[in-house]
C-alpha cells in the first residue's frame, strides 16, 4: 500500500504545471500585451541602471576623496600662515576634524609639513592618487571598499596649489563607506523613479498608437467572423499612414471581398434550391409537351413533319438535362461523352434560333464540310454553341443597322488528320461587339452579361461545356462584331501532346 501511494504521489507531480510554466500563464492570461511592455521596459531600465553603477559608485568615491583633498588644501593654508609653520594641538585637532583625516602632509619643493595627533602608519590599506587615476582603478577601489573594507586607514594623494606641489592625507574607509552605501540607496531610490517614469510614458505611448489600433482590429476581426456578410462589420480605416494603418486597410479590403463573396455565394445556393424545385416542375411540363410532339409526327402536313422530329429531339434534351440536374442536385456538369459525330447536322439545326428575333432580317448561315467530324460529346456540344448563336442573335436584335444585313456565320474546318488533329468552330456575327468591362469578366456567371435582363450565364456554360470536352473557348480580336473560337483536339492529339 505505501509502495502505490508513493506512485500515485509520483504521478500527480508529472502532471503539476511547473513554477516557469505557472509563471508564463498568468503573464499571458492577467497580463495585456501593454502590461508585458510596462514590465519589459522597468527591467531594461533595471538592467540599464545596473550597467552604469559601479562607474557611478566610483566616481562618487573620487568625488569625495576630491572633496578631502580640497580641505586638506585649506588646512595646508592655515599650517602654512602659522608661525614657524606650527600649530597648537587645538587647531590641529580641528583642522584634521574639519578634512576627516588622521594626518595631513603638504609638500612644496623644497619642505614637508605634516599635521597630525597620532602616529602615521606604516602601512595602509590602500594607496589613492588623484593624479594618475583611471576608470579601471577607481572601479576596483570602490568595489573592494564595499565589499572588502578594512579598518587600516587610505592614503590618498591629490595635486596640490597655492605653492605646493601636491597633498597626502590619511582617512578611515569608514565614513567612506558609510557615504557610498548612503549614495547608493539614493541612486537606487532615483532609478526606480527614472524607471517607473519611463516605463509609464511608454506604456502610455503604445497604449494609445499600438494597443488601441491592435484591440480594435482584434475586436473587428471576432465582430466580422460572428456575421460575416453583414457590410456593417467591415472595419472603416483610419488616417494613419503607418504600418497599423495599412493593416486596417488591408483588413477592410479583405472583409469587403469576402462579404461580397459570401453574399454571392448564399444568392447562388438559393439559387441552385430554386433551380432544383423548377426543374422539377418544368421536367414535369416537359414530359407532356413531349407526348404532344409524339402526336405531331403522325400529322400529314410537310412543314409539321420537317419541324416535329426536331421538336421532340430539342425536347428529350431538356427533359434529360433537368433529369441531371436532380440527380446530381446541382448545376455541375457530368463528365462528358465523347465519341466522333459528324459535325454538319449538329451546326444545321443551329439556323433555326433565327426566330429568335422575330420581325428582323437575321440569318445564320453554316459553312462546314458535310463528312467533317469532331471528337466530343454531341449534346454537350450543341449546348454550347446554342448558347452562342442564341447571344448572337439577340445581340443583333437589340442593335438593328438598316446599312447592314445581320448575320451569324458559324465557320468550321479541320487541322490535321482524323484522330491526330483538332476541330475550330468559328460563331462570328457583324453586331456591335462586346464593349471593354464586358471582356474582362465574359466567362464568369453573373458577370459577363451586356444585355439589359441579361444572367451572363450562357457564356459561362459555353465554356464550361467546352472545357469539359478537352477544348478551349475564347474572344478573337475584331475590328467589329464579335467572333468566338471553339477549339476542339482530338484525343490522341491530346495524349501525344501530353
Amino acid at each position: 500500500m505505501a509502495g502505490s501511494q508513493t506512485v500515485a504521489s509520483a504521478s500527480d507531480t508529472t502532471k503539476r504545471p511547473t513554477p516557469g510554466k505557472r509563471l508564463s500563464a498568468f503573464f499571458g492570461r492577467q497580463l495585456g500585451l501593454s502590461g508585458r511592455l510596462f514590465l519589459l521596459t522597468v527591467a531594461f531600465v533595471a538592467i540599464a541602471e545596473i550597467l552604469i553603477y559601479m562607474p557611478a559608485v566610483a566616481n562618487y568615491r573620487r568625488s569625495w576623496l576630491s572633496d578631502r583633498i580640497a580641505a586638506a588644501q585649506v588646512a595646508a593654508l592655515v599650517l602654512d600662515a602659522a608661525p614657524d609653520g606650527h600649530v597648537t594641538e587645538d587647531l590641529a585637532r580641528r583642522l584634521l576634524t574639519g578634512v576627516n583625516a588622521r594626518a595631513i602632509a603638504v609638500r612644496d619643493k623644497e619642505t614637508r609639513q605634516l599635521v597630525t595627533l597620532e602616529t602615521v602608519p606604516d602601512e595602509v590599506a590602500d594607496m589613492v592618487d588623484l593624479r594618475h587615476y583611471d576608470w579601471i582603478e577607481a572601479i576596483h577601489g570602490a568595489w573592494r571598499t564595499f565589499v572588502a573594507p578594512s579598518d587600516a586607514p587610505i592614503r590618498v594623494v591629490g595635486k596640490g596649489r597655492d605653492g605646493f606641489d601636491l597633498v597626502e592625507i590619511l582617512l578611515d574607509e569608514a565614513p567612506l563607506r558609510e557615504a557610498m552605501i548612503d549614495f547608493s540607496i539614493r541612486l537606487l531610490l532615483s532609478s526606480l523613479v527614472i524607471a517607473a517614469a519611463a516605463a509609464g510614458l511608454v506604456f502610455v505611448t503604445l497604449q494609445f498608437f499600438i494597443v488601441r489600433p491592435v484591440r480594435r482590429l482584434v475586436r473587428n476581426i471576432t465582430e466580422f467572423a460572428d456575421d460575416p456578410e453583414s457590410a456593417e462589420k467591415v472595419i472603416r480605416p483610419t488616417r494613419r499612414t503607418d504600418e497599423i494603418g495599412h493593416a486596417e486597410t488591408a483588413l477592410a479590403r479583405m472583409e469587403t471581398a469576402l462579404s461580397d463573396e459570401l453574399r454571392q455565394k448564399r444568392r447562388l445556393a438559393e439559387l441552385g434550391l430554386s433551380v432544383s424545385k423548377i426543374n422539377h416542375e418544368l421536367r414535369n411540363l416537359l414530359t407532356t409537351a413531349q407526348l404532344l410532339g409524339d402526336r405531331l409526327e403522325g400529322v400529314a402536313d410537310p412543314i409539321v413533319q420537317r419541324v416535329a422530329p426536331r421538336l421532340v429531339a430539342t425536347l428529350d434534351r431538356a427533359i434529360r438535362f433537368c433529369e441531371a440536374t436532380l440527380a446530381y442536385g446541382r448545376a455541375t456538369e457530368a463528365n462528358a461523352q465523347r465519341r466522333l459525330v459528324k459535325l454538319k447536322p449538329i451546326l444545321t439545326e443551329l439556323t433555326d434560333l433565327s426566330d429568335l428575333a422575330p420581325g428582323t432580317r437575321t440569318h445564320v448561315r453554316v459553312q462546314a464540310s458535310s463528312d467533317l467530324e469532331i471528337d466530343a460529346d454531341p449534346e454537350q456540344l450543341q449546348r454550347a454553341l446554342t448558347n452562342l448563336v442564341r447571344n448572337a442573335v439577340q445581340a443583333l436584335a437589340t442593335c438593328p443597322d438598316a446599312a447592314v444585313e445581320p448575320i451569324v456565320r458559324i465557320d468550321a474546318h479541320r487541322e490535321g488528320p482524323c484522330g491526330l488533329g483538332r476541330v475550330t468552330i468559328l460563331v462570328t456575327d457583324n453586331g456591335p461587339g462586346l464593349p471593354e468591362r464586358a471582356k474582362a469578366h465574359l466567362f464568369a456567371p453573373f458577370q459577363g452579361s451586356v444585355r439589359a435582363g441579361g444572367t451572363g450565364l450562357g457564356l459561362a456554360i459555353a465554356a464550361e461545356l467546352v472545357r469539359l470536352n478537352g477544348g478551349t473557348l475564347g474572344l478573337d480580336e475584331t475590328r467589329s462584331g464579335a467572333r468566338f473560337r471553339i477549339v476542339i483536339p482530338d484525343r490522341s492529339a491530346r495524349a501525344e501532346a501530353a
